[in-house]
């Protein structure tokens, strides 16, 4: 991930897993150690961030691209690709500003190449994925697995101690 400018770090697990129920407990622990964050999320859906009838939506329907939207809260950015793709983790980095983070999460693009963290949960009957993916620094799972001693094991349901692996692991104490 040459175009990434802060540690980057995924979070790749099955559908169902609870990406984002980690992510959303994760994102307030770092936050309390001072780090700011970033997250991109992989989504395989035509994602619709503006609605039918608003001026936004009728601007980019019109053929604006990209489209900004600007209040005194927060900015989005709408740009339409010229031809529907698979979009490239690495690409994507250089139009996310990184410019006041310490740290970017992903959601997904667990098919690239940069560190990761499995989550994994025996019950859904889903096969791990450390094995087939060199990139993947860490399992954190709801049960004890065995693990090559190179993989860290961290317990899905601790949020504070996955904060406290990510802060050594990836940015040293902080």
């Amino acid at each position: 991930m040459n175009n990434a400018k802060v540690p980057i770090l995924g979070f790749a697990a099955f559908s169902g897993t609870g990406k984002t129920t980690l992510l959303t407990q994760l994102i307030p622990v770092l936050k309390a150690r001072g780090l700011r964050i970033g997250l991109i999320k992989h989504s395989h859906h035509n994602i619709q961030i503006d609605q039918p009838g608003k001026d936004s939506f009728r601007l980019r329907e019109a053929g604006a691209s990209p489209v900004m939207l600007v209040s005194s809260h927060r900015r989005a950015v709408i740009t339409e690709f010229a031809e529907a793709h698979e979009p490239d983790l690495n690409e994507e980095l250089l139009a996310f500003d990184q410019s006041e983070l310490d740290l970017i999460l992903v959601e997904g693009f667990k098919q690239a190449c940069f560190p990761k963290i499995e989550l994994h949960r025996p019950a859904l009957g889903k096969p791990l994925l450390y094995p087939s993916d060199s990139e993947i620094i860490a399992v954190a799972s709801d049960e004890t697995i065995s693990l090559p001693e190179s993989i860290t094991r961290l317990d899905i349901n601790q949020p504070v101690a996955i904060a406290a692996f990510i802060v050594n692991r990836l940015l040293g104490e902080r």
